[in-house]
């Protein structure tokens, strides 16, 4: 209750704008919020068995395929500067992949996709960059840390961090190019690098995300 009425809050505030013609949209972290609980009420309903359940499931299913194909009209009709700018938002990037009907080939989200995450990578004194893609298997080359903060833990090593970072970068890969069967680590080119301090790996999942 107290969420709904501080959003209600939100869009009465923004009701002057919206008058003034602009309109009111939700922030990122509201349509976040309503993901993660759209998530879990599919979730309760896939665990409840019965008539009702199929029918709920089935209505979802079929909006969804209602909407899917709405966006690749939408699509059919943009022309490639529209299309690029649609596909600069997160949430449509998103609903893109998920309809099959993103402007961009797989290759070219990979790789913005590793280059987001680059800077945080760098942070932990490793390196990433993107190696393209065969036969529906993406490549990453991935520099590890040339040392290790106090933050490795016990029996650690860079290992264990270059492991880590390299499950962060595929999971960021083949949640925007899910076209992808899965996404390998080549040897990395010999280079010197010193390592800086140690950066949590949820700092790099967070960063990488936006």
């Amino acid at each position: 209750m107290a969420e709904a009425a501080a959003e209600t809050r939100t869009a009465g505030g923004a009701a002057g704008e919206a008058a003034a013609g602009a309109p009111v949209r939700l922030p990122d972290p509201a349509v976040e919020a309503r993901l993660a609980r759209l998530d879990e009420v599919l979730a309760g309903l896939e665990s409840t068995p019965g008539p009702a359940t199929r029918s709920a499931v089935e209505a979802v299913r079929l909006l969804t395929e209602v909407y899917g194909e709405a966006l690749a009209r939408v699509m059919d009709h943009a022309d490639g500067r529209l299309a690029g700018h649609l596909a600069g938002d997160e949430l449509l990037a998103h609903l893109f992949v998920l309809h099959d009907v993103h402007p961009e080939p797989v290759e070219r989200r990979a790789a913005r996709a590793v280059e987001r995450l680059r800077p945080a990578v760098r942070e932990r004194g490793g390196d990433v960059e993107w190696a393209g893609a065969e036969g529906g298997v993406g490549r990453i080359r991935l520099t590890a840390a040339s040392g290790c903060g106090s933050g490795c833990g016990a029996g650690g090593g860079s290992g264990g961090g270059a492991a880590e970072v390299a499950d962060a970068v595929r999971e960021a890969v083949l949640a925007v190019a899910p076209e992808l069967t899965s996404v390998e680590v080549l040897p990395a080119s010999p280079a010197g690098r010193a390592a800086p301090a140690f950066v949590p790996l949820a700092t790099l999942t967070l960063r990488g995300a936006r």
